[in-house]
């Protein structure tokens, strides 16, 4: 058992977006939206799904092939902007048993080059917005021993408290014994 919370998204759960999510590719805007869903592929964090309508359509290439999951069956595209070209970067669910996700797109995070929620760059994924990080100041005293040599000791540290992952702790270098 976990002494910490755990993620409460289930897989396939789906929510509203209620930012603007907008993405690049070769400086060009390739989608613009309000209406974006996040989908839990994975209890840890959820991806973006993109209204059709709210993507370039014109830089989406067929590529002739689709993939079955539990959302529905996905189109396969290829991104394209002038010279630049993401093969398998976008996929297009036309139809899905899920409500709320038919006639959207699904884009590897990697395949363009710079996310925004508002006018803040997100990276690597969607913030899940279950999670909650605090950093918060103690006086909880925290000792750090390897083989019963202590490495350091804080009567102060900073307490990382993230959802879903155990307690980090932050300790002042001064408070770090560098001679073992």
């Amino acid at each position: 058992m976990n002494d910490y919370p755990m993620m409460i998204a289930p897989v396939n759960h789906l929510e509203p977006v209620p930012r603007r999510i907008r993405a690049f590719l070769a400086g060009e805007k390739i989608l613009d939206t309000t209406q974006a869903r996040y989908v839990w592929e994975w209890p840890y964090y959820p991806q973006y799904y993109i209204p059709l309508a709210d993507v370039r359509r014109d830089v989406l290439i067929p590529e002739g092939h689709s993939q079955q999951s539990r959302r529905g069956t996905f189109q396969a595209h290829t991104l394209r902007v002038g010279d630049i070209v993401r093969p398998g970067a976008a996929r297009l669910l036309d139809e899905s048993p899920v409500a709320g996700l038919g006639g959207t797109v699904r884009f590897e995070w990697a395949a363009l080059d710079a996310w925004f929620e508002e006018d803040e760059q997100v990276f690597v994924h969607p913030r899940n917005p279950y999670v909650r990080v605090d950093a918060l100041r103690s006086t909880r005293p925290v000792r750090v021993e390897l083989d019963g040599v202590v490495l350091a000791e804080s009567p102060s540290p900073v307490m990382v408290f993230e959802t879903g992952l155990p307690t980090r702790y932050y300790i002042d270098p001064t408070q770090l014994n560098f001679e073992t």
